[in-house]
């Protein structure tokens, strides 16, 4: 049997634990110095799956805006579930409570550079025509994806404009 898990918004004691989650869930890649620099800072949803005392999923949504438009924007990024814990419906529900409380406080759209198949269970449709702060490699464009959240049907367009620790290059591509 699955234990059950529970959502709730990061604790700065979260810290060590979410290290460790993007650690074991991405041994090849380095998040956890951009996790870092992203939590816990104003204008960053960070938002956590419990276990009992075990942080077994973490999401965070980065508010930004697009140049020359008053339209709220998010980017979802970075999303980890630990490997033991995979497809139990944890990333999942981590989204939706974000895209939940994104939508509560006005965010018109959220952005995510990441796999089609993954995402657009949750909603998400591939081609943002929103221009993200580096160019993304061609074979990646179906993963820049978008979805509203202010009932609108349509992708709206501009430059994305993001806090600094999303001002690497190597992050996009």
């Amino acid at each position: 049997m699955t234990p059950s898990f529970h959502l709730r918004a990061t604790s700065p004691t979260d810290q060590e634990q979410i290290a460790a989650l993007y650690t074991a869930a991405f041994p090849e890649e380095d998040l956890v110095a951009l996790v870092e620099d992203l939590s816990p800072k104003p204008g960053v949803l960070s938002l956590s799956a419990m276990i009992g005392a075990q942080l077994v999923g973490h999401v965070l949504f980065t508010r930004g805006r697009l140049e020359g438009r008053s339209a709220m924007v998010a980017l979802l990024g970075p999303l980890a579930v630990h490997p033991d814990h995979r497809r139990q419906g944890i990333g999942k529900a981590l989204i939706a409570d974000g895209l939940t409380r994104l939508k509560a406080e006005g965010v018109s759209q959220v952005l995510v550079l990441g796999d089609p198949a993954y995402y657009s269970r949750s909603g998400f449709r591939s081609g943002s025509r929103i221009i993200p702060p580096y160019p993304i490699p061609a074979e990646w464009a179906e993963a820049w994806q978008w979805q509203r959240l202010d009932g609108a049907e349509d992708d709206l367009a501009g430059r994305l404009v993001l806090p600094s620790p999303w001002m690497r290059q190597e992050l996009w591509g």
